[in-house]
C-alpha cells in the first residue's frame, strides 16, 4: 500500500501526502477534481465507494489499534467522545470526528488513524437495514458498545425489534466483547443475538453513583450517566480505573450543538439541536426539567424519519413535556404543531421573528429538534 497521511473526499482539504477519495455524488463528481488534488500533493487516488472500502479494510488490518465500534438510537456521539477521553488514560486514541459515522465517514476515519494509535473508536450510524453489517465488514471491530435501542429511523425498519437486530449486528460481529446498558429496551433480544455469536453480552448498570458525581456540572441527565457507564465498561477492559475516568472528565465538552449553553439578552439557552428522535427528546426534557430559572421553556421542533408512527411519537414527546411542569412548551414545524403546545410556529424563521414575545430575561430555554429543522438558527 502506498504510504499516506490521512484521506479526504473534499479536494479543498487535500494536503501533501493524503489520499484523495473520488466519489460520485448527487450534486458533484469527485473525479472532476482529481487534477486539483494531485496538484496539491495527493499521494494517491481512491476511485469510488468499493475501492474506498477495500483500501480502508486493508489499512485497518495493518493497524495495531484495538477497534471499538459504538452504535445506538441516541447518544452515539456522546458515548464515543466519552470512550475516547476514558481510553486516553490508557494510550493514544483516534476516533470518529463529529458524527462521521456512515459508509463514507467510517472508512475515512480508519484511513485517518495514525499507525501508532493504540485505540480506534468508530461511531456507526444506520437508517436502513444492512448498513451496520457493511460498516463491520470494513472496520472488523474488536469490541462493541451499544447505547440504546429506540425508535429513531423506525420509518425504514418497521418495528423496534428490527432496529434492535440492526444495532445488535455490531455486538454480534465484534471479535472480543460487547457492552450494553441493562436499562436498554430490547436488552433480552440483544443478549440472545450476542449469545449466538459465542460471546456473552456485558450488561452494565446504567445508574452508577460515582459517574453521577463525576458528570455533575459537565453532562446532565440519567441518559448521559448511562452513556458514560457503557463507555467506561469498555475502557475498563484496557486498565482504565475510576480515578482515571474522573480525571479524564475534567473540562470535558461535546462537539457541535449538543447541550451547548449560551446566554443572549438575559435568556439562558441550552442548544441541543444537532439532532433529535423521540428517545433523545424525552431524555433532554427530563434533564432540562431540573434547570433552575424564572421560567423554563421548551422549544421543540419536528423529528424526521419516523414514518407512519410520526404523529403518535410527536404526541408522546409533547405529552411528556406537558407532564414535567414546564412553564411553556413551544412547537415548531408541521408535525409538532399538531401536538398540544402553548405556542406554535411553522418554521424556525417564524419563531425567530417572534422570539421576543416567547422568551424574557431570566428564562431558561431548551432548543431541541432534528438537524434539518435548523432550530439553532434562532440564536444566530
Amino acid at each position: 500500500m502506498t504510504e499516506f497521511s490521512g484521506a479526504t473526499f473534499d479536494s479543498r482539504e487535500v494536503r501533501p501526502g493524503m489520499l484523495f477519495v473520488a466519489l460520485k455524488g448527487e450534486k458533484a463528481d469527485g473525479h472532476d477534481y482529481i487534477p486539483q488534488a494531485l496538484a496539491k500533493g495527493a499521494a494517491g487516488i481512491v476511485d469510488g465507494y468499493e475501492e474506498l472500502d477495500r483500501v480502508a479494510l486493508e489499512y485497518r488490518r495493518s493497524l495495531r489499534a484495538k477497534v471499538i465500534g459504538v452504535t445506538g438510537s441516541a447518544g452515539k456521539t456522546t458515548t464515543k467522545e466519552l470512550l475516547k477521553v476514558f481510553l486516553s488514560r490508557a494510550g493514544k486514541v483516534h476516533a470518529t470526528a463529529g458524527n462521521f459515522n456512515n459508509h463514507i465517514g467510517l472508512p475515512i476515519t480508519i484511513l485517518d488513524c495514525p499507525k501508532d494509535a493504540d485505540f480506534l473508536v468508530v461511531e456507526m450510524g444506520t437508517n436502513h437495514p444492512g448498513e451496520i453489517a457493511h460498516l463491520c465488514d470494513v472496520a472488523e471491530p474488536d469490541g462493541a458498545v451499544i447505547t440504546n435501542v429506540g425508535t429513531a429511523h423506525i420509518e425504514f425498519f418497521g418495528t423496534q425489534d428490527e432496529i434492535a437486530r440492526e444495532k445488535g449486528t455490531l455486538l454480534v460481529r465484534a471479535k472480543d466483547f460487547a457492552v450494553a446498558a441493562s436499562g436498554n429496551a430490547r436488552i433480552e433480544l440483544l443478549g440472545e443475538l450476542v449469545a449466538g455469536s459465542g460471546k456473552a453480552l456485558e450488561v452494565v448498570d446504567p445508574e452508577q453513583q460515582w459517574l453521577v458525581d463525576a458528570l455533575r456540572g459537565i453532562l446532565p441527565g440519567a441518559h448521559n450517566v448511562s452513556n458514560a457507564a457503557v463507555a467506561y465498561a469498555a475502557a475498563e477492559r484496557f486498565g482504565v480505573t475510576h480515578e482515571d475516568a474522573v480525571a479524564a472528565l475534567r473540562g470535558f465538552t461535546l462537539p457541535g450543538a449538543r447541550w451547548r449553553r449560551s446566554e443572549k439578552d438575559g435568556v439562558r439557552y441550552v442548544d441541543d439541536t444537532y439532532n433529535a428522535n423521540p428517545d433523545s427528546m424525552i431524555a433532554a426534557l427530563d434533564a432540562f426539567a431540573k434547570e433552575s430559572a424564572a421560567r423554563r421553556i421548551a422549544i421543540l421542533g419536528d423529528m424526521f424519519e419516523l414514518g407512519e408512527a410520526s404523529e403518535g411519537l410527536h404526541r408522546k414527546v409533547f405529552d411528556h413535556a406537558a407532564s414535567l411542569g414546564l412553564d411553556k412548551v413551544v412547537a415548531v414545524g408541521e408535525m409538532s404543531s399538531r401536538c398540544a403546545a402553548d405556542a406554535k410556529y411553522p418554521t424556525a424563521a417564524a419563531l425567530k421573528s417572534d422570539l421576543a414575545n416567547v422568551v424574557a430575561p431570566g428564562d431558561a430555554v431548551l432548543l431541541k429538534a432534528s438537524h434539518g429543522m435548523d432550530l439553532g438558527s434562532v440564536l444566530a
